[in-house]
């Protein structure tokens, strides 16, 4: 009933505003003033312009005398000054009126939005919270044959730092999935920030076997082959992940090494 009381209001309002200017002729909307700066400019052209023609005679004298004048007169003529006017008082009235409405709508809302919440809850809501490192740590050991919790898990301890949790964890899934795409490119990047680039290449050759134009194994091996100064390599590698990863949030790093690289190949 709140919101069909504020729509008629709402809607009778409104038409009480636009009724004024819908009586009268539409005016068209003004054009942008003028710079000065380009009328002298068009008049300093079209004068040069204007004496070389003299000096070429493709003009008569009394031609050239009567142009002169009106480009002369043109170019400094006063602009009209277009007077602002203030905005009419029913307008101001009526949008007055609306917001009050608005304001009287909101505080009767406002208690009965409150007391449908649960305790302790905010009444605009709230965001659900991603799941802390215990909660993945609960769940994967309720569920130990989980693949989903193990590598939620697993991510878990990368991003957090913790990178021999990580690779047990990864480990630990590939020993019930040897295939298993996520757990290899986990561990290749734990085998790269621990410094075991021939691990890591092993890892992602693995993934690439399986999935030859993978994004995650096209970066991380390009980026072991650039570390380990195999800039052709690193250059061959980059080229499938630019095509396949163009819009990648890593791309943009990707092309300036592979700039680099490419440079070093030469």
């Amino acid at each position: 009933m709140t919101y069909l009381l504020f729509t008629t209001l709402f809607l009778a309002s409104l038409a009480l505003a636009v009724r004024p200017f819908l009586a009268r002729r539409g005016v068209a909307w003004p054009a942008e003033a003028p710079d000065a700066r380009d009328d002298v400019a068009r008049a300093v052209s079209g004068l040069r312009d204007l004496e070389f023609a003299r000096a070429a005679g493709t003009i008569a004298p009394q031609d050239h005398a009567r142009l002169r004048a009106l480009l002369e007169r043109s170019a400094f003529a006063p602009a009209r000054v277009e007077r602002a006017s203030a905005a009419p008082w029913r307008t101001l009235l009526i949008a007055g009126a609306l917001a009050g409405i608005a304001a009287v709508l909101v505080v009767g809302e406002l208690p009965r939005a409150a007391g449908d919440r649960a305790p302790g809850e905010p009444i605009t809501g709230t965001v659900p919270s991603a799941p802390t490192l215990a909660d993945l740590e609960r769940r994967a050991s309720a569920a130990p044959s989980d693949i989903p919790s193990q590598l939620a898990l697993a991510d878990a301890y990368l991003a957090a730092g913790r990178l021999n949790d990580a690779a047990k964890t990864y480990q630990a899934v590939l020993a019930k999935d040897a295939n298993n795409i996520a757990a290899l490119n986990g561990l290749g990047y734990v085998l790269f920030s621990t410094g075991e680039m021939r691990g890591a290449l092993v890892a992602e050759d693995r993934v690439l076997s399986l999935r030859p134009k993978d994004p995650d194994a096209l970066f991380l091996k390009g980026l072991v082959l650039y570390r380990t100064e195999d800039f052709k390599g690193a250059v061959e590698t980059w080229t499938v992940f630019l095509d396949v990863g163009q819009f990648d949030e890593r791309a943009g790093m990707v092309r300036a090494l592979y700039e680099d690289a490419k440079q070093r190949v030469r």
